[in-house]
């Protein structure tokens, strides 16, 4: 990968983790900070190789839709970086590691992991704990 697309990568990846970093720490109720309490946030920047993006979508979408099914996952959101539109941004939400490991473990994931293989460029994972979660 040329070194400014690197360089954009990591920039992007560094912002993407500051903006979910910052929303997880908005003033919390005492109810969403107990709630947040031992959650693992699963947080992927990926690049993907342009022309597999519509068929990556279609199996990540489907990976997500099943995964939110298993007990472990509360939430499995899929972006896409408006200035960059091979940049994914996933941002998943498990009851704790061991939920993420057993996701791994599930056929849909072994399935979406072997047909996007050779889809994606690049891939950086942060692992995140979770310290207070707000939503509406």
């Amino acid at each position: 990968m040329p070194r400014i697309a690197l360089k954009s990568l990591v920039a992007s990846a560094a912002a993407a983790t500051a903006i979910a970093a910052a929303s997880l720490t908005l003033a919390p109720t005492r109810h969403a900070a107990a709630e947040a309490e031992g959650l693992y946030i699963n947080a992927v920047d990926l690049v993907i190789v342009p022309a597999e993006m519509p068929k990556f979508l279609e199996a990540i979408k489907e990976n997500g839709a099943n995964a939110v099914k298993e007990p472990g996952c509360r939430t499995f959101n899929i972006s896409v970086q408006q200035s960059n539109p091979n940049h994914v941004f996933l941002y998943e939400v498990y009851d704790n590691a061991a939920a993420l490991e057993a996701h791994r473990q599930t056929p849909h994931f072994k399935k979406f992991a072997a047909t996007t293989k050779d889809m994606v460029a690049d891939r950086v994972v942060h692992a995140l704990s979770a310290v207070a979660m707000n939503s509406k």
